[in-house]
């Protein structure tokens, strides 16, 4: 059994894997056949993606089946145009024991000028589980640049959160 990291903001855990270890890239145009009536990739075919990039990071991370726990809310800054190359970036940001949070980042490419914009981001827990369906300890992740450090602190606050919403929710 894998101990967790820390639960300080601090406490930057000294075992496990780098973020980079597990950072993970996609993209695919953006195709008619997923258009919404005004002509742009519809907003739950850019959450299907993201969903797949963030549990490819997770994968990655913990070498073991993840499955989606939650996601936080996500906004579309941009439309996203048929035609347009669509790139997802994710990595772990944190890891609380056997559940994972990562971060995934969506970016649009026009192909025609090379133009690339930031459309959505969006945070995503997933838990590790065994052969038996049974949720496993995870390796923590260890930040390295101060980009990954802000993130890995940052984690903690979402967690605190997302479970005081869970709670409610529960009640």
């Amino acid at each position: 059994m894998v101990p967790p990291a820390g639960d300080r903001e601090t406490d930057l855990p000294t075992h496990g894997r780098f973020v980079r270890e597990s950072a993970s890239e996609i993209s695919e145009m953006a195709l008619p056949i997923y258009a919404n009536p005004l002509g742009n990739l519809l907003g739950g075919r850019v959450m299907h993606l993201v969903d797949i990039a963030g549990a490819l990071a997770a994968m990655r991370h913990s070498r073991m089946t993840v499955v989606t726990a939650s996601v936080d809310h996500m906004t579309f800054l941009y439309p996203i145009h048929i035609g347009e190359q669509v790139i997802l970036k994710a990595s772990v940001n944190r890891v609380f024991h056997t559940s994972m949070e990562v971060g995934v980042k969506v970016l649009v490419e026009n192909l025609r000028t090379g133009e690339v914009r930031h459309t959505s981001s969006a945070y995503l827990t997933f838990v590790a589980l065994d052969e038996q369906n049974r949720r496993v300890a995870v390796p923590p992740v260890i930040p390295e640049t101060e980009d990954e450090i802000r993130r890995w602190q940052k984690a903690e606050q979402r967690r605190k959160y997302r479970l005081e919403l869970k709670a409610r929710a529960k009640r």
